[in-house]
């Protein structure tokens, strides 16, 4: 059966994927070697230098491009190294667009990096489609897009935001990290690439660390291999098969944690002590019509403010959650707890973070499987603290 006929749940399993045909192993295999023999000059299995290609890689680049409907996709060693890949296929004097709400390491490698080589961005609110509009000059060469945003889970409609880059001939590239390929596919929508750190819900059980760019077109998956055969910031082939053996429960995994996250959001909008939950299946959030729209679910990420509005109070609860880690990162089996400000954002200048809500009490959630009223039960003890 070809990779657009499978329903998702089977993509997960079997699209790019086949048994091993020297041994018929299932799995597969991890292939750990740094170069090819040929059989004379030029004359290869398809295999030259592990850098250019790596069996194991393939394999998972496949299944990426079929889980995100593309035309093929490139890996990397983080998300961030898959970033500086799209971020090399501008030159000095392009300008970016990008959300004002994003991940800490996105805006650093733009502003800190990219920016002394003549790459100026525009950070703006992205909700607001017409303000993308006004933004365009003759230098916009890229929109960046992350919806959900990170951290405040605000939604930007991705179709618009396409349509409006394809009508100036700009790249459009989508931060589908927060939802992963079971609950968006930006491309569908008209997104020339999608990135994610597959670090989080494609792995899935914080145990690698990988980034991958997913392709509309052949032409822009060749300038990315280019690009990382060039640059050399690829993964390892264990890596590979670690991500491979994530995402064949990713569709199961990402629809308890959603089911979850919209339990506790419940639980936290109703308690004395919050004073605010930014998540975008609550009916009242302002994003909730376009989330119902372009996702499947609303996620498992969330975020929190404190009647108390002070750090003080967010360390209380930071500190006395025992379920909920204390630790960077998202998108693990695993339930974790995180302060964006001191933490996955303190790389944002405090005024451009309050700017967008981005307290020192807020608190955000990657809410895993585990079950919803003992993480209810978690929750509200340590709220007691405060």
């Amino acid at each position: 059966m070809k990779h657009d006929k499978m329903k998702f749940e089977t993509k997960v399993i079997h699209a790019g994927i086949e048994p091993d045909p020297s041994t018929g192993a299932i799995m597969t295999p991890i292939f750990q070697t740094s170069t090819y023999v040929q059989e004379e000059p030029g004359k290869h299995k398809g295999f030259e230098y592990a850098r250019t290609q790596n069996p194991t890689r393939k394999v998972l680049e496949t299944n990426l491009a079929a889980l995100e409907g593309g035309a093929d996709a490139v890996c990397f060693g983080s998300g961030l190294a898959a970033m500086d890949a799209i971020l090399k296929l501008l030159s000095p004097g392009d300008e970016i667009i990008a959300t004002n709400d994003l991940y800490g390491g996105s805006y650093r490698i733009i502003v800190r990096i990219y920016q002394k080589f003549g790459i100026k961005a525009h950070f703006i609110n992205m909700e607001d489609t017409e303000l993308v509009e006004k933004t365009i000059n003759d230098n916009t060469k890229l929109i960046w897009i992350e919806t959900p945003t990170n951290p405040m889970l605000k939604i930007i409609d991705i179709e618009k935001l396409c349509s409006i880059a394809k009508k100036h001939n700009i790249l459009s590239c989508v931060d589908n990290t927060f939802a992963s390929p079971y609950l968006q596919q930006p491309i569908s929508l008209g997104a020339d690439l999608v990135l994610h750190s597959a670090t989080k819900y494609l792995g899935g059980h914080s145990d690698v660390v990988l980034g991958a760019v997913i392709c509309s077109t052949k032409e822009l998956a060749e300038q990315l291999h280019f690009i990382q055969n060039a640059s050399g910031a690829v993964n390892g082939p264990f890596d590979c098969f670690l991500v491979l053996r994530g995402i064949k429960t990713l569709h199961v995994r990402v629809k308890q944690a959603c089911k979850n996250a919209r339990k506790i959001a419940k639980f936290l909008k109703k308690h004395p002590k919050v004073s605010k939950v930014y998540f975008p299946g609550l009916k009242d959030h302002p994003g909730h019509d376009i989330a119902k729209k372009q996702m499947k679910y609303f996620g498992a990420m969330l975020s929190f403010d404190l009647k108390a509005d002070n750090y003080e109070s967010a360390k209380a609860v930071l500190s006395n959650t025992k379920l909920f880690s204390l630790a960077e990162s998202l998108g693990g089996v695993e339930s974790l707890i995180g302060h964006p400000a001191s933490m996955t954002h303190a790389s944002i200048p405090r005024e451009e973070r309050m700017k967008v809500g981005l307290t020192d009490s807020l608190i955000r959630l990657s809410v895993g499987i585990e079950d919803a009223d003992d993480l209810i039960q978690d929750l509200a003890e340590a709220l007691d603290k405060v």
